[in-house]
């Protein structure tokens, strides 16, 4: 007695071992919808590769140079060179919260000299210059250098601040502009 397989139930025999066969998919990491938001009038956007140091992630969005001066809530206040300004977003992806120090962040010019943050110009604008970062926290704002004229800003030297592998944070990670 032969037996005889109707072609449904073949095809059906087919189209089960080949879905067995198929790897299974993995799904899509959710993500968060940030909307997009304008970039500042004086401001290039900037589209940098993330870069760590510590456990701190540097995220560099926006970038102008050459400003004559800068306006706060109660002053405006011309620059000795040109001011530089970078919107930076820092992210926390260490266990532990972190010091970070907005006032250790250097700009590197083209002709290798650092500066630190102008003390005046970050008061003025308001900006923050130490905090607790969070585990997992994110934090949005500016850093402000007063460089001479001439020079072109071409690096940030960041540093997240201090980790349990590395509790004086001595060495920056260098982000090009």
């Amino acid at each position: 007695m032969k037996l005889r397989l109707p072609a449904v139930a073949v095809l059906v025999l087919v189209l089960t071992a080949g879905c067995q066969a198929a790897a299974p998919s993995t799904p899509a990491t959710a993500t968060y919808d940030l909307p997009p938001r304008p970039v500042r009038p004086d401001e290039t956007a900037l589209r940098v590769p993330s870069a760590k140091n510590g456990d701190t992630e540097f995220d560099l969005i926006g970038f102008a140079a050459g400003l004559p001066s800068i306006t706060g809530s109660h002053t405006e206040m011309p620059a000795k060179g040109q001011y530089v300004r970078l919107r930076l977003v820092v992210t926390n992806t260490g266990t532990s919260s972190v010091l970070f120090d907005a006032t250790r962040q250097l700009l590197v010019d083209d002709k290798g000299a650092t500066h630190p943050p102008d003390e005046q110009a970050m008061l003025i604008k308001r900006q923050p210059a130490r905090f607790d970062l969070g585990h997992s926290v994110r934090v949005e704002f500016d850093l402000y250098w007063d460089i001479p004229k001439g020079t072109e800003p071409v690096t940030l030297r960041a540093f997240g601040g201090p980790t349990i592998t590395d509790m004086k944070n001595v060495n920056g990670t260098d982000i090009k502009i």
